[in-house]
């Protein structure tokens, strides 16, 4: 009977130490569940309009293109179903441009030009690296994501942070069809 308990007794208190153990969050991660929880304002992007011509590791919107990896199932999704494309990144930019900068100079001389969104335009660029971010997701028709946004031209990386709203979906949905489904409802710049 002693040989019973012990056993017992044993096997409960390592049962903690075998069980799935979770990472603790990065500072970094932590940082963004307070970004999502105070700057969080949910938006509906149109998806593209225009025509999408998928290619074997780019996707052409009108005469607008993105690159990325085809390995990446995921980020092919979300470019093919036309959730993010060129100009909406475009307009993005020159928005949080007009919202954040203070240099009235800079504002003039952007109102001046023929074509103020050529210098924010978006193309020919790489989005890759996209992460579903777990810890930050509680409802299971909304998925969160971090994006790695590469622009050549400028030999610039940006994180992008979007959200996926797929009302129809259940817990178990498979993020295939979660994402055919879906609509963009978050999109933030993160430098």
């Amino acid at each position: 009977m002693k040989l019973l308990l012990s056993l017992s007794l044993c096997l409960s208190l390592s049962v903690y130490s075998f069980g799935q153990k979770t990472e603790p969050l990065s500072s970094k991660d932590q940082t963004l569940i307070e970004r999502f929880k105070t700057e969080y304002k949910k938006k509906n992007y149109k998806k593209f309009e225009g025509k999408i011509t998928v290619k074997d590791t780019q996707v052409q919107f009108d005469d607008k293109i993105i690159y990325y990896d085809k390995s990446d199932k995921t980020i092919a999704s979300v470019l093919k179903e036309g959730l993010i494309y060129p100009q909406l990144l475009t307009d993005y930019q020159m928005e949080k441009f007009l919202v954040e900068t203070t240099d009235k100079t800079q504002k003039r001389f952007l109102k001046l030009q023929k074509d103020p969104r050529a210098s924010f335009d978006v193309n020919n660029v790489n989005l890759t690296n996209i992460k579903e971010l777990s810890f930050a997701d509680s409802n299971p028709k909304a998925k969160r994501f971090k994006i790695t946004f590469k622009d050549n031209r400028i030999n610039s990386t940006i994180l992008y942070f979007i959200e996926l709203t797929n009302k129809s979906a259940k817990e178990n949905t498979p993020l295939n069809e979660f994402v055919a489904g879906s609509s963009l409802t978050y999109l933030k710049q993160i430098e």
